[in-house]
């Protein structure tokens, strides 16, 4: 038996806790032992396993004990939604949960397909997806419950779909929905899924998750979404503060890095404008305290220079991480906002990076994760490729979906594989593309 799968069969043995639980880990506290995990790896070495996913999806991979979930969807209209269940072990099949879509939209490269990350509590998994269906299941594949959320609160208008992950809090499953339509924040009970609570938002176009911070010892929604920093009481949906100076933050996640502390991600876009000038100041660290008895948000620093894409901004080891969409990785001083370093890398990650032990795992959209070491000083310590980019051929039939020359010129470059999402478990590397994922170990 391997040393890698060895640490593996150790690692289930403890049972079903989930070790990534949701959306960028959600709060998952994984190894600080960068040894458990591959430095190397190229599409002939340190790949465990690799297991075919039905359909598509960009979401990411979740782990509860030996199981490993994804969510895909099928079809010409995203007709099908697929939860299915692998093997951690070897990537075998378990179970796959398929049902008919609540609301079809013609597909193309231009919608989310499947971009909700589904979550875990280590007793159950709960899947959202952009039709607005929303399903749980118990880890043996079991239907709890389902129900339809474009069906009773109306359906999602957004040209390019909803790719807001669900989080948990308590008993229950949050999830966020921003569009051009009626927008809400939702709670739906776990054991049920009845609603808890319901609480309106202004309608905007966003694609950013909310995330659980601790505030003052407990546990906040905040939500960074097109033009507001809001913050909300889990239990009961109460908004508690709002912050408005920002635009430019529809795609990153405010992830925590202390007690009461998280950064803000904001991208001026293609078109520029005023939008431009707006997200240059939205890029920050943001500190929730106490004023009186209420609740204030303070902007702790700013960089005007630093940006994202689909990649969130975080902090590792006392160091923030943007990845802008021309590859160039911005570190600073999580504390001061002083910067450290300016690098490009090979490519632009749509994955958020991911920190271990004296490494920073940034997975480039085609395939190159580039492992920095983690610190203030730029230094590469590996350049890794999941396949054979020679192997990639421009895709002519998938211009046919687009109903513009510009969107079907650039439909027919876009026929490769991406790494959309990853996920940890000691001893284990997790790679998610569209149709495929990827196991692997040292």
């Amino acid at each position: 038996m391997t040393h890698s799968l060895a640490l593996v069969l150790i690692t289930l043995a403890a049972g079903s806790a989930p070790t990534w639980p949701g959306f960028l880990g959600a709060g998952a506290r994984t190894t600080d032992d960068a040894e458990t995990l591959p430095l190397k790896w190229s599409p002939t070495e340190h790949i465990a396993w690799k297991a075919a996913i039905p359909g598509y999806g960009q979401s990411s991979p979740v782990i509860a004990g030996d199981k490993v979930f994804v969510t895909s969807v099928e079809g010409p209209e995203k007709d099908t939604c697929h939860v299915v269940a692998v093997s951690l072990a070897d990537g075998r099949q378990l179970w796959r949960h398929s049902f008919p879509t609540s609301d079809k939209v013609k597909t193309s490269v231009y919608v989310s397909k499947a971009a909700p990350t589904p979550v875990t509590d280590g007793e159950a998994v709960y899947a959202f997806f952009e039709s607005g269906d929303v399903v749980a299941l118990s880890l043996d594949g079991k239907l709890l419950w389902s129900r339809s959320l474009s069906k009773d609160y109306g359906k999602f208008q957004n040209e390019f779909g909803l790719a807001a992950s669900p989080v948990l809090s308590g008993e229950a499953m949050i999830i966020l929905a921003d569009h051009e339509g009626p927008s809400y924040l939702v709670a739906l009970s776990k054991s049920d899924g009845s609603t808890l609570w319901k609480t309106d938002r202004t309608s905007r176009v966003s694609w950013s998750s909310p995330a659980i911070v601790p505030v003052a010892g407990r546990p906040q929604v905040v939500c960074s979404s097109a033009g507001s920093v809001d913050g909300y009481d889990p239990a009961t949906g109460q908004l508690l503060w709002s912050y408005g100076e920002v635009a430019g933050n529809t795609s990153s996640t405010p992830l925590p890095f202390a007690e009461g502390r998280f950064l803000v991600g904001a991208s001026p876009g293609r078109e520029g404008g005023a939008r431009a000038e707006g997200a240059k100041k939205s890029n920050l660290a943001m500190s929730i305290a106490a004023a009186g008895d209420k609740l204030a948000p303070e902007v702790l620093w700013r960089t005007e220079s630093a940006v994202p894409t689909f990649a969130s901004p975080m902090v590792y080891r006392d160091h923030a991480y943007w990845i802008n969409r021309s590859g160039v990785v911005y570190c600073l001083d999580a504390k001061t906002g002083e910067s450290r370093y300016t690098e490009r890398i090979k490519q632009s990650s749509w994955a958020t990076p991911v920190g271990v032990g004296d490494r920073l795992y940034c997975f480039g959209k085609d395939g190159t994760t580039t492992v920095l070491r983690a610190g203030p000083k730029f230094e590469v310590l590996a350049e890794n490729q999941l396949w054979d980019p020679a192997s990639i051929k421009p895709d002519p039939a998938r211009a046919s979906q687009e109903s513009t020359p510009e969107r079907q010129q650039s439909a027919a470059m876009f026929s490769g594989p991406v790494q959309y999402g990853v996920a940890l478990a000691p001893g284990s590397l997790l790679i998610r593309t569209g149709d495929t994922l990827y196991c692997l170990r040292p």
